[in-house]
Parts: structure tokens; sequence; C-alpha cells
């Protein structure tokens, strides 16, 4: 027997706003029956012994670890600019406000 009615399905479809046919109300009856067998055999499998996770694997950090380089200077920096003012990159203005 199915888990799920048409008239369910079309409950379902007049609280969603969606327009389904006839048709459509079968072909998702039984969609939604699978759908809801298939969720039923997990909960049959899910035991109080299994611990619940966040991910079926474990996960390891695989991140770098942070080690203190020397960057570039303020001159250095500022060597590669198209143009630079009072030891800062300077830009054109975009916008009307005055500085």
């Amino acid at each position: 027997m199915a888990a799920i009615s048409r008239e369910e399905v079309a409950h379902l479809a007049r609280l969603a706003r969606l327009a389904v046919n006839e048709t459509e109300l079968d072909t998702f009856a039984g969609q939604l029956d699978v759908i809801l067998q298939a969720v039923a055999r997990v909960g049959e499998v899910a035991a109080a012994d299994i611990p619940p996770t966040s991910h079926s694997v474990p996960l390891t950090n695989i991140l770098r670890d942070d080690v203190v380089k020397p960057g570039l200077t303020r001159d250095e920096a500022l060597s590669g600019a198209p143009d630079a003012a009072d030891g800062r990159f300077r830009v054109p203005r975009i916008l009307d406000e005055e500085a």
C-alpha cells in the first residue's frame, strides 16, 4: 500500500502553490512513496549505539602551520605602483567628496 495518496499529493501541491495535473498526481505520489520508504529504511538502520557524526569519514586538518616570514617593506610595495604619494598608493578619485 502506498504511504502517500493522490489526495495528499494534491494537498501538498496546493500548499506549495504548484499547479499539477492528474497525470502528475499519480507520478508524484509514486515518487514520494519511494522517498518515504527510503527514509523509513534509514530510520530502521539507525541504532542507539551508533554515535551521530557530521561526516562519514574522519576529517584531518590539511592546513600548513603558520610561519612568520618577512614581508615587503613599504618602499618595496610602493616601488611597483604606478603612482604613490606620502608613503601610500595614489588612486584616481571615484567620489565627488572633498578630501
